[in-house]
C-alpha cells in the first residue's frame, strides 16, 4: 500500500498537529489497505484517493477545489499570464481553422500569418474538414518553446497554399480588453481577470490614456470572476492617494493581515467610476469595495457576486493540488462580502437566477436589509451594505427585452461570430480603406441593409430562419452586435468594446456622471 502510505500515512504523520488528524488518516490508509488487498475486484487507488478528496471538499465551501496534475496546469495558465505556442487567436469555421489576429509581438506574426488565413495542414496532418475541435487545435500547435510547427495554409487571392515553419514561444495572455478614449477627456480600460501581468497591463494602458488627456477614468469589472488577491491590492493601489487600508484578511490558521495603500497610485485624483455587475467577484470585489469605503469613486452597475474567500494552493505528492479556503477578506470598513453558502453548491450557484426572478437584476428590488450588514464609508459616512455581493451607487438594470428565439439561436450556435467572419475575410481590404482605425469604425461604420440580409440568409442556411415578427425585439440589439464582431475581426477585442460600448446603458451613464454634478452631490472626491 505505497500509496496509501504516501498520501495518507507518512505525510500526515510528520505533519498532524493533533491526534485527530493522526486517528483520521490512519482510519482512511485502513480503508484503503482493505480495498487493495480484500475487495472483489481491483480498484483504481489513485481515482478513488480523487473521489474522496473531491467529496470532502464538496461539503466544506463552495470554492475550495481539487485539481489533478492536468487540470492544474489548465487552471492556472490565465493567471500565469502565459503558455507556450504559434500565438494565434483563431475559430473554426465550416470545419476549417480561421486565424482570427496574431499575437502581437508573437511567432505566427514573425513570419507573416494574418487574419482570415485558413490553416489546411499541421505538421503534415489534415485539419481541415476532418471536425476538429478547439481542443484539437490547442494540442497541435501548442507546444514547448523552441519546437517546430509546419503549417500549410490558405490565403485570399493566394491560388496556392502557403507553408510556414514556425518555431514556438512563449505566448502573452492578456488580461486588460480594452483602453481607450470614450471622449476627449473620459478614458476607459477593461479588465477580464486579475493575472499575474494584469497590475504591469492597466498601468500601461493608464499612462497611455493620461498621455492623450484623460481626466476621468472608467474601470470596467463586469463579469470579472477575480484572480489573485495581491494583483487586487495593486490595482487599487493606483487608485487610492495616501496610505489607506485597501483590504484585511482573517482566518482561523491565520492572524489578521492588513494591506494597505503605499501613494505610488497612478491614478488618485481625477474622477473614477467602477462598472460592476453580478459576474464581478472576488478581487473584483475587493477594488471596488475599496473604492466605494474611501468615497473615492462612484460604482455603477448590479451587485456584485458576493465571493469574500480566500483560497490558498497546498500541494499533493503526485503533483496535484487543493486550494483550500483559508480567510475571509474585509473591505476597509469592516465589511464581508461573502453570500451565505451553508445550503451547498448547488443552491449557491443559484443565487443569480434567484435574483433575476426577485427583480433585482431588472429593476433593483433587494427588499430590507437589516441593521447588522450596515455599515459606513470612511470619509462621508455613507451607508454601505455587506453580506453579499457590492451594492452599486447608481443601478443599472439588466435589459432582458431584446431577448427573442431568433437572438438566443445565432449567439448560441456561434453564426452569428462565423458570418462576421466570413464577411470580415472577403471584404477587409475595403473595410480597412474605408475605415483605416478603430475609432474611425466605431464612430462612422453603420450596417447596410444588405450586410443585414446577407447575414439572415447566412442564419437560414444554418437552419436559423428568420421570422420578421418574433425576432423583431433582437433586431437593434443583433445589428450592434454584427458591427462589434466584424470590429473585432477587422481589429482586436478593444475595436470590439469601442462599438458595443455606444449603446450600453452602465458605460453612457458612467461617462454622465462625470459632468453632471452627481459625484458632487454625493461628495466623491479624491482625498
Amino acid at each position: 500500500m505505497a500509496i496509501a502510505l504516501l498520501l495518507f500515512g507518512a505525510s500526515f504523520a510528520l505533519q498532524a498537529q493533533s491526534a485527530e488528524v493522526i486517528r483520521s488518516a490512519q482510519k482512511f490508509e485502513r480503508f484503503l489497505d482493505f480495498l487493495d488487498d480484500k475487495y472483489l475486484e481491483a480498484v483504481d487507488l489513485d481515482s478513488l484517493v480523487d473521489i474522496a478528496i473531491v467529496g470532502v471538499l464538496e461539503d466544506l465551501d463552495p470554492h475550495s477545489n481539487y485539481f489533478s496534475v492536468d487540470e492544474l496546469e489548465e487552471a492556472n495558465e490565465p493567471l500565469v499570464g502565459n503558455f507556450e505556442g504559434i500565438g494565434i487567436q483563431f475559430n473554426i469555421l465550416r470545419d476549417t481553422i480561421v486565424v482570427l489576429s496574431t499575437i502581437t509581438g508573437g511567432p505566427s506574426e514573425k513570419v507573416g500569418l494574418q487574419a482570415g488565413d485558413k490553416i489546411l495542414t499541421v505538421n503534415g496532418e489534415s485539419v481541415a474538414g476532418t471536425g476538429i475541435k478547439n481542443q484539437g487545435v490547442m494540442d497541435r500547435l501548442r507546444g514547448p518553446k523552441g519546437t517546430e510547427v509546419a503549417i500549410e495554409l490558405a490565403r485570399e487571392n493566394r491560388k496556392k497554399p502557403l507553408a510556414f515553419t514556425i518555431t514556438r514561444d512563449k505566448i502573452p495572455l492578456y488580461s486588460v480588453d480594452a483602453g481607450y478614449m470614450a471622449d476627449p477627456k473620459t478614458g476607459y480600460i477593461k479588465i477580464n481577470r486579475f493575472a499575474a501581468t494584469t497590475a504591469d497591463e492597466f498601468r500601461e494602458d493608464l499612462n497611455k490614456l493620461k498621455a492623450q488627456g484623460m481626466e476621468n477614468l472608467i474601470l470596467d469589472l463586469r463579469g470579472n470572476s477575480g484572480g489573485y488577491l495581491n494583483t487586487a491590492m495593486e490595482i487599487s493601489n493606483e487608485l487610492l492617494g495616501g496610505r489607506k487600508l485597501i483590504v484585511y484578511t482573517e482566518g482561523r490558521a491565520y492572524p489578521r493581515q492588513n494591506a494597505y495603500a503605499d501613494e505610488t497610485g497612478g491614478w488618485t485624483t481625477g474622477k473614477l467610476v467602477v462598472l460592476i455587475d453580478e459576474g464581478s467577484a472576488s478581487a473584483s470585489e475587493i477594488v471596488s469595495g475599496a473604492v466605494q469605503d474611501w468615497d473615492r469613486g462612484l460604482i455603477i452597475g448590479r451587485r456584485s457576486f458576493g465571493k469574500g474567500l480566500v483560497q490558498r494552493p497546498f500541494n499533493l505528492p503526485d503533483g496535484s493540488a487543493v486550494r483550500l479556503t483559508v480567510q475571509r477578506y474585509y473591505t476597509p470598513s469592516g465589511r464581508s462580502i461573502q453570500r451565505p453558502y451553508e445550503d451547498g453548491k448547488k443552491d449557491y450557484y443559484k443565487e443569480t437566477w434567484r435574483r433575476l426572478e426577485s427583480g433585482e437584476l431588472t429593476e433593483g428590488v433587494l427588499g430590507e436589509l437589516p441593521d447588522s450588514l450596515k455599515y459606513f464609508t470612511q470619509h462621508n459616512k455613507r451607508v454601505v451594505y455587506g453580506g453579499g455581493g457590492i451594492l452599486p451607487d447608481v443601478f443599472i438594470g439588466l435589459d432582458t427585452s431584446f431577448v427573442s428565439d431568433f437572438f438566443d439561436d445565432v449567439l448560441g450556435k456561434g453564426i452569428l461570430n462565423q458570418f462576421a467572419i466570413s464577411y470580415v475575410n472577403k471584404h477587409r481590404a475595403s473595410l480597412k480603406e474605408r475605415f483605416p482605425t478603430p475609432e474611425s469604425f466605431a464612430g462612422k461604420y453603420s450596417l447596410e441593409k444588405a450586410v443585414w440580409e446577407e447575414f439572415l440568409a447566412y442564419a437560414a442556411a444554418e437552419e436559423v430562419p428568420y421570422d420578421a415578427e418574433a425576432a423583431a425585439p433582437s433586431v437593434e440589439r443583433l445589428e450592434l452586435l454584427l458591427e462589434a464582431m466584424i470590429a473585432r475581426n477587422l481589429w482586436d477585442l478593444e475595436a470590439y468594446f469601442m462599438v458595443t460600448n455606444r449603446e450600453d446603458p452602465a458605460f453612457r451613464r458612467a461617462v454622465e456622471v462625470m459632468g453632471d454634478g452627481t459625484f458632487e452631490q454625493m461628495k466623491i472626491v479624491a482625498r
